[in-house]
């Protein structure tokens, strides 16, 4: 397929590719900043983290979409910047967090590489994985209410502004907010919001280390995160817009390079992207299906220039308090856990087990220095195997009578 298009061909898809560039880096980077700070990061290293995310999908996805002439957006893990906020109090040490980005990386990788790892995690109970991201996502989402409550002159114009976004540009709904937040923040902060601040961001390098409880606690359920909260679904999107031979193998391999490239400056997990992805590879962005690799072209540079903003808007968002932060993110995360809490219990057999799930992650307890996110996982493998042994036994799944019971 040649690389030059029509000029009249270039003007939509590149036009899609900025929006779901902006709308993508808009909802989520005052996550993505609040997860690196939560683990321990510095101000300037969670800017270096929010450069060298966007530096490196964007790379990625240039290099994937030029050698497969496909859509293949690529972004940062939404699900595991919400797994590091989460994983406040669990580890404030940045060093051993970035050790647990190394072995995430690592493990994308490897299931590229091998087929049989790939057949295991796609095969991980739809129930316990979307338990545990709604388990993750609860508490994020609890912040706008909490936040009304305690701030509700610099809360609620960014709440009603999200609320009315959602009614006429639902899209453009998180991004509203994430703008009438930061208006709030100049106004309440004054002119020396920016006293101190790096405004150009650079590359800060850390060394990782290897804490047995981190790498557990936070790189194996940032690894499954990732793996079902987005890269799973960013194969279903391209499959349901008529992509088939999807080069999964090389998209695991590659984004797993690109977390392991990027990590040591704060790069927490590249993955193939789930929602900015429908923008990119949708017909809103050409009607050939052929011709919409030009999108993610034109996003990867937008991001490529979002990365220079990443001082400046760290910068002003560390201005401001912490709660209003997560409230933001809170309203822009609402949509996923609605989704994650209805995957969950789609299942009547399973109910049991992702409710159990999603009630220990959600509770935020840490045992032995591991944090809920893999105790969550532990407790609803347990359970599911209990159901399992049942059902071979010839009796009824544990979880098949209980509801009548409480329905009655």
């Amino acid at each position: 397929m040649p690389l030059r298009l029509p000029r009249s061909d270039l003007s939509q898809p590149v036009l899609a590719g900025v929006v779901g560039a902006l709308a993508g880096f808009a909802s989520s980077f005052a996550l993505v900043l609040a997860g690196l700070r939560a683990v321990g990061a510095t101000r300037e290293e969670a800017a270096s983290g929010l450069l060298a995310l966007c530096l490196g999908q964007a790379i990625v996805a240039l290099a994937l979409t030029m050698r497969y002439r496909m859509p293949i957006s690529v972004a940062w893990s939404t699900p595991g910047a919400a797994l590091l906020v989460a994983a406040r109090g669990t580890t404030g040490d940045y060093r051993s967090a970035v050790g647990a980005f190394l072995l995430c990386g690592v493990l994308l990788a490897i299931t590229g590489a091998w087929p049989r790892l790939t057949r295991v995690m796609t095969s991980i109970p739809a129930p316990i994985a979307s338990a545990m991201l709604a388990g993750i996502l609860l508490p994020i989402c609890l912040a706008p209410v909490i936040a009304s409550f305690r701030m509700p002159l610099l809360a609620l114009p960014a709440v009603l502004v999200w609320v009315v976004l959602w009614r006429l540009a639902p899209r453009w709904s998180t991004p509203g907010a994430v703008v009438a937040a930061l208006v709030a923040i100049l106004v309440a902060a004054g002119p020396t919001w920016a006293d101190g601040a790096t405004l150009v961001p650079t590359l800060r390098f850390t060394m990782p280390a290897l804490d047995p409880l981190v790498v557990v606690g936070l790189g194996i359920p940032l690894y499954v995160v990732t793996m079902a909260g987005q890269n799973i679904p960013g194969f279903a999107v391209l499959t349901t817009f008529g992509y088939r031979a999807i080069p999964a193998r090389a998209i695991l391999v590659g984004t797993g390079i690109g977390t392991v490239a990027t990590a040591t400056f704060g790069g927490y997990a590249i993955n193939l992207s789930a929602l900015s992805a429908a923008i990119m590879a949708g017909p809103e962005s050409h009607p050939d299906p052929a011709r919409r690799w030009v999108a993610t072209i034109s996003s990867s540079v937008s991001y490529l220039l979002l990365g220079l903003a990443a001082g400046l808007v760290t910068a002003l968002v560390a201005a401001g308090p912490p709660i209003l932060v997560t409230a933001v993110a809170g309203l822009a995360l609402l949509g996923a856990l609605v989704q994650a809490i209805t995957a969950a219990l789609a299942d009547a057999e399973h109910r049991i087990v992702a409710i159990a799930t999603f009630l220990v992650v959600a509770s935020g307890i840490a045992l032995a220095g591991i944090g809920s996110a893999f105790w969550g996982l532990v407790v609803g493998g347990a359970l599911l195997l209990v159901q399992r042994a049942g059902r071979r036994r010839g009796g009824a799944a544990p979880g098949a009578e209980s509801e009548p019971d409480a329905a009655r």
